[in-house]
């Protein structure tokens, strides 16, 4: 396959819709929040400091402030760690057919590539989002098809992460082609499933892929070399490439309403949604019942004695949602870990994989959830698609209300501000760096 349409689209001065970079906007700041809400949490302040003493930047030129920490490490290095940090807050946007999330790695790698760019336009910056998107999208497609291994978002994320710091610096269309064979041939095809069982702060791989994503891009631009890539440039890779600049895939990413796995999403909501309709509390409730798909239904079981179990687990996250009618960065660090009230429903709740909702996994996730009351009552939620997505889309104040509860730690002015630049970095005046220096001073709440 020839990798000219690949180079032209990713260097080039491509007609992206404002449909497409309206999304990029909101997605942006949501995954902002995320990163304001993360800062507390130990797997960023490890991340953060690993990359200071370690990461650090020769000169200044080559220097990146890491978002809400005060910092700044190398380039790469920022990336890094904010990748980090936010994969291990699981509130991050996602695109169902990639079964992964993309903008946990390109965002940081976003705002490390700009930090000595400031005439860098908010329509340039979004234009190279919606792009780096569009490239990891397709990565993922390509790897999917082509393994038999489910592979962590940094495998294929990192591709993404090379192409905008080669958009942003100006690469050839040699180097690029260079940087995505070196991000595809050392980003990190760590196992998915293997993380799922023991669940650790290494998450889905995407500060791996953030760092490997860089680096290709940076060494690619001084003459390393690391070309083709298979899942860009093979005869197999071509059908997953032929579209690119014509369907927009950023426009089918999910918001997460809550910060846990994706795959509990479809129960949760069935749960609430009931909850909702027939106003019981915890203190009615004797059983629940759960049908999911198989991944879901492989999450982690019990009460988590960590932040990364309570996120990769489902029958957690629907006690919390049945004591606390919300699931928030609180509920799943520090004294949320040993909520005796959460603890004390975990046993009433079963789960069970069902062929029915297997069948449509990754394209759909959906679950149906039916609750025995103390009055002998039942109620069955039916099938129920989990939010957030083009299925069932978040209204734009749930969006809103979601980032300033994961921003917090920032206090409400300067949260309200960050949520402002979503519109404005719509603005043909606007700059990125405008976004950027609000990014920069600590948070200061600590959930862990």
């Amino acid at each position: 396959m020839s990798f000219d349409p690949i180079a032209n689209f990713v260097l080039g001065d491509i007609d992206v819709p404002e449909s497409a970079l309206d999304m990029a906007a909101t997605l942006l700041i949501d995954t902002i929040g995320v990163a304001a809400g993360a800062a507390g949490l130990a797997s960023g302040r490890i991340a953060c400091d690993h990359a200071f003493a370690f990461h650090g930047a020769g000169a200044t030129e080559h220097a990146a402030h890491m978002m809400f920490d005060g910092r700044q490490a190398s380039v790469a290095g920022a990336a890094f760690a904010m990748a980090t940090q936010i994969d291990n807050l699981d509130g991050h946007d996602g695109l169902n057919a990639t079964k992964g999330h993309i903008g946990c790695a390109v965002v940081p790698a976003l705002f490390a590539f700009a930090e000595r760019q400031p005439e860098l336009t908010a329509h340039d910056a979004l234009k190279a989002l919606v792009m780096s998107y569009e490239v990891a999208a397709r990565a993922a497609f390509a790897l999917h098809s082509s393994v038999s291994d489910y592979h962590t978002s940094g495998a294929w994320n990192a591709l993404g992460v090379a192409a905008l710091g080669c958009r942003l610096r100006d690469a050839s269309a040699a180097q690029l082609r260079h940087a995505i064979g070196i991000a595809e041939y050392h980003g990190p095809r760590s196992q998915m499933m293997r993380e799922i069982a023991n669940p650790t702060m290494l998450h889905d791989g995407s500060g791996m892929g953030a760092l490997v994503g860089s680096m290709a891009a940076l060494m690619a631009m001084k003459g390393f070399t690391g070309a083709p890539a298979i899942t860009v440039e093979s005869d197999e890779a071509a059908p997953h490439w032929a579209d690119l600049g014509k369907v927009w895939t950023i426009e089918r990413n999910y918001i997460k309403p809550y910060p846990v796995c994706r795959w509990a999403h479809a129960a949760i909501d069935a749960l609430s949604g009931l909850m909702r309709t027939h106003g019981f509390q915890s203190q009615d409730v004797t059983h629940i019942e759960v049908n999911t798909f198989a991944e879901a239904a492989a999450l982690y079981p019990g009460m988590p004695a960590t932040t990364s179990q309570a996120q990769y687990s489902l029958p957690f996250a629907l006690s919390v949602m049945l004591v606390h009618g919300r699931i928030g960065p609180d509920d799943i660090s520090g004294a949320g870990l040993s909520d005796a009230a959460v603890a004390e429903v975990l046993p009433r709740i079963a789960l069970h994989e069902s062929a029915h909702h297997s069948e449509r996994f990754p394209g759909g996730r959906w679950s149906d959830v039916t609750v025995t009351l103390r009055d002998e009552r039942h109620l069955a939620s039916g099938d129920v698609h989990a939010r957030g997505g083009p299925e069932d889309p978040m209204e734009m104040q749930e969006i809103e209300a979601k980032f300033h509860t994961m921003a917090s730690a920032l206090g409400t002015a300067r949260a309200a501000s960050l949520w402002a630049m979503r519109a404005r970095l719509l603005h043909s005046d606007a700059t990125f760096a405008e976004l950027a220096t609000l990014t920069r001073a600590p948070a200061e709440k600590h959930h862990d």
